[in-house]
C-alpha cells in the first residue's frame, strides 16, 4: 500500500489528487490510498510529521517543507501548469490581489492595510509576503489566517482584508473579474511532491516513472509532470 497525503487541497482541487494517486497505483501495481491535511501547506519543525513515522509514503507539500525534511525524503517529478508565465517549467507565482473597485494601486499603498494568508508553511502565500516587506509584518495593520487561498480569496472579495498573495494556480483556474493583481513575486518551483526514503528503491522509481506519464491533467490547470532537482529547491 502506497499512502498519499496532500496538504495542497482544496486551493487545488482534491480530484486532482484522487486520479494521480489512482493513476500511480494502476501503473506500479500497488494498492493506494489518498488523505488530506487542511490545515497547513506542509509540516515544519514542530510539527506533526506522519512521513518521519511512516503513516504517509508520498506527499504533495509546499517547498519549506521539502528543504526542512530533504534529509529524509526524495524528490518525485512534479507537476508542471498550464499558466503561460510558466513557459513549460515546474514553477508558479504568488498574485497579489485586491478587489477590483479598491483603489489600492500598488503594494506600497497596502501600508497600515489588512492582508489575508492562508497559513505559515506557505511559501506562497506566507514566506513570499515576508520577503516583500523583509519580514516586517508591521507593514499591516493586522494579518488574517485565512485557513487556505481560497478563503483569503473570500476574504478580499467580502472587503474583511485589503489584499492577499494567492498561488497562481489557484487563480488560474478562478473566474476573478472582481479582483486585480497589483503584483506577481516568482517564479517559485512549483509545490513538490515527495517519497519518504524508507519506501523500496524499486517501487521509488516506478513511482517516478508513473508520474511522468499520467495525463487527464489539464482539467486541474495543469500539462504534465516534469523531473526535479533539490538544486530546483535550493
Amino acid at each position: 500500500m502506497l499512502r498519499f497525503l496532500t496538504y495542497l487541497a482544496p486551493s487545488i482541487p482534491h480530484q486532482l489528487f484522487v486520479h494521480v494517486a489512482r493513476h500511480a497505483g494502476e501503473r506500479c501495481g500497488v494498492e493506494t490510498s489518498i488523505d488530506f491535511e487542511t490545515r497547513i501547506s506542509g509540516p515544519l519543525e514542530g510539527d506533526d510529521d506522519p512521513f518521519a513515522g511512516g503513516r504517509a509514503d508520498v506527499g504533495f507539500v509546499c517547498a519549506p517543507t521539502y528543504r526542512w525534511m530533504r534529509e529524509r525524503v526524495t524528490l518525485l517529478p512534479a507537476l508542471v501548469p498550464l499558466d503561460a508565465r510558466a513557459d513549460g517549467r515546474p514553477v508558479y507565482f504568488a498574485d497579489v490581489v485586491v478587489r477590483a473597485d479598491s483603489a489600492i494601486a500598488r503594494f506600497d499603498d497596502l501600508r497600515g492595510r489588512r492582508w489575508a494568508y492562508n497559513d505559515r508553511n506557505s511559501r506562497s502565500g506566507w514566506f513570499s509576503m515576508l520577503d516583500r516587506v523583509g519580514g516586517e509584518t508591521r507593514f499591516f495593520s493586522g494579518l488574517v489566517h485565512a485557513g487556505s487561498h481560497l478563503r483569503s480569496l473570500e476574504a478580499v472579495r467580502e472587503g474583511r482584508v485589503d489584499a492577499a498573495a494567492i498561488d497562481s494556480n489557484v487563480l488560474f483556474r478562478e473566474r476573478h473579474d472582481d479582483l486585480r493583481i497589483i503584483e506577481s513575486w516568482g517564479p517559485y518551483p512549483i509545490q513538490p511532491v515527495i517519497v519518504r526514503n524508507g519506501v523500496d528503491d524499486a517501487l521509488r522509481s516506478r513511482l517516478g516513472a508513473a508520474l511522468l506519464q499520467v495525463d487527464g491533467l489539464e482539467p486541474f490547470g495543469f500539462a504534465r509532470f516534469a523531473p526535479v532537482t533539490p538544486a530546483d529547491y535550493e
